[in-house]
């Protein structure tokens, strides 16, 4: 997991520009109006070797009865408790503000690294102005300017130096499970149910606040790790402001698992957030399952579960090797059936095609649709082989590579599956120049 950098502050003091500079993009909006970040922007930054996660909040306004104001006061309380690291953003043009002394207040009082920017010291006049927050009570200050970037490079310095440091990841071989989807749809409930369905917890791998939740799953000789993305403290009052962590955590147990199981409610059907987080774990190459939950629900004719699943693959046309199975971690309905799922997927994802089979296969697929010509030149694959396992990588050598249309790139991939199988794993395909 990355480590966590928040951006706080009182609005109108730049926290959107400074975000901006250090992920490289002009990610944020940046307004002069004040309070115009009512979304929080997260990416990644990197510096000096180190990469770190960065979240750019609202503005913090204090005690205003204003319900927009009200809920950028509760990300940033959420914002204290998900992040290793905090910069306080104030404007060294204007001074201190009450405002800036109640949100240091309350930064004085947790036990994290804050770190100060006194922000539009576009020259050194200004710059010199940055001594009078030290008053604020915190040690490290820095002038600088997210619109020019003068004093960045010391402020990230200090900033990586006090990130976390990472402990040597110790080699796990258990694969590791991501439950994911939308709020409410049965995350925490499913795998409450596989745990206690005469299974047992090895034990609970210990997390902070911002974790997931980890739990060690044992059937019989196999053991898988389960990571509930849903384990958020329900601290704040403005949903938003939870779901929006809970996006954060989502991503970072995509990266780390080994396959993703997206949960989907059956009452409210397949949706635009469940395709983008399946999409996400595709780019990840992570292996795919998608589970209907709440089926018992459902009241069914004679094709109800084809029909759902016909609908989500017409929605997502390119993912139709991912299975589909209809629980209820409620009543226990085909529980069993998603970690036979899961192994099947797990041995997808290691398979090896030799190099022999794969040329024969390449033969016969190309004998029978042979590849297009461009510009005048036939495109001929001369052979392939699968560079990598776990997730599955093939190499293809040809002449043009650049040439070769998508929709022959997908016949491949197509008849990849239809040889190979290769059920619930993306496949990587790259195409090489050999004259």
């Amino acid at each position: 997991m990355l480590p966590v950098v928040s951006i706080l502050g009182r609005p109108n003091v730049g926290k959107s520009t400074l975000f901006n500079r250090l992920i490289g993009e002009r990610k944020a909006i940046v307004h002069d109006m004040p309070g115009v970040t009512r979304d929080r922007h997260y990416g990644e930054a990197y510096w000096n070797g180190h990469e770190f996660s960065l979240i750019d909040t609202g503005g913090y306004i204090p005690e205003d009865p204003d319900v927009f104001a009200k809920g950028i006061r509760e990300q940033v309380h959420i914002a204290i408790d998900e992040s290793d690291v905090l910069v306080f953003v104030c404007d060294v043009t204007t001074g201190i503000t009450d405002m800036d002394k109640e949100v240091a207040d309350i930064l004085r009082r947790i036990d994290k690294p804050v770190l100060v920017v006194t922000n539009k010291a576009d020259n050194p006049e200004r710059g010199w102005g940055a001594s009078e927050f030290y008053t604020l009570g915190f040690p490290d200050v820095f002038a600088l300017s997210s619109v020019n970037g003068t004093g960045t490079g010391e402020f990230l310095d200090v900033l990586v130096g006090k990130l976390p440091v990472k402990a040597e990841a110790q080699h796990d071989v258990r694969p590791k499970l991501a439950i994911i989807g939308r709020p409410n749809v049965g995350k925490s409930s499913l795998v409450n149910a596989l745990l206690g369905e005469e299974r047992s917890i090895v034990t609970d791998i210990a997390g902070t606040t911002r974790d997931s939740i980890n739990s060690v799953l044992t059937v019989g000789e196999r053991e898988y790790v389960l990571v509930d993305t849903a384990g958020l403290r329900r601290k704040a009052k403005v949903q938003e402001n939870v779901e929006f962590y809970s996006t954060i955590r989502t991503e970072k147990a995509i990266r780390e698992c080994d396959i993703a199981i997206l949960l989907i409610d059956s009452v409210h059907g397949f949706e635009a957030q469940d395709a983008r987080v399946l999409l996400e774990a595709e780019r990840f190459n992570k292996g795919l399952l998608v589970l209907l939950n709440k089926w018992d629900l459902v009241e069914k004719e004679t094709d109800t579960f084809k029909r759902y699943v016909d609908a989500i693959y017409a929605k997502m046309p390119t993912l139709t090797y991912v299975p589909v199975l209809s629980v209820s971690a409620l009543s226990g309905q085909r529980l069993p059936k998603i970690l036979d799922e899961v192994d099947v997927i797990l041995e997808e994802r290691r398979r090896k095609i030799s190099t022999s089979h794969l040329n024969q296969f390449l033969e016969d697929i190309t004998r029978e649709n042979p590849p297009p010509s461009a510009r005048g030149t036939a495109l001929k694959i001369k052979y392939a082989t699968q560079v990598k396992a776990n997730p599955p990588v093939f190499a293809f050598f040809m002449n043009k590579p650049e040439e070769l249309p998508a929709n022959y790139r997908r016949y491949i991939e197509n008849k990849l599956r239809e040889t190979f199988s290769f059920r619930g794993v993306p496949i990587t395909m790259v195409f090489k120049a050999k004259s």
